[in-house]
């Protein structure tokens, strides 16, 4: 799990379909790397907000560990891939932030310790 918290919204959805949802999304979120550091874009906390339409379109907020990060141009190409195999969905978006900025802190525990951040 992230420092900070993924925060998912989705307002139709049952309870119990929302929690599937997350589990596929978190599930093909972790196939995606950053291809200079070896850990998954969702454990090194670059995933900063997913909205669930009620229609089941998904709308992602993610950033870079840099703005100026080689891969920033196919990055959420990546993302719209890897989620896109969900089955069932409506459309994907992807849309780079930067605001705030992404820091270390927002890596989660396991991220730290594969990068021997303590």
């Amino acid at each position: 799990m992230n420092a900070e918290p993924l925060h998912i919204e989705a307002s139709a959805l049952k309870p119990e379909e929302l929690e599937e949802l997350t589990q596929a999304l978190v599930k093909e979120l972790k196939t995606v790397f950053d291809p200079e550091i070896p850990v998954d874009i969702y454990e090194l906390g670059l995933i900063y907000k997913i909205d669930v339409t009620d229609n089941k379109d998904v709308i992602i907020d993610m950033t870079l560990t840099a703005p100026g990060c080689p891969v920033a141009g196919e990055m959420p190409g990546w993302v719209k891939d890897a989620v896109s195999r969900i089955p069932g969905l409506g459309e994907v978006t992807v849309n780079m932030v930067f605001d705030p900025p992404w820091t270390p802190e927002r890596m989660s525990e396991e991220a730290k310790l594969e990068l021997n951040m303590f």
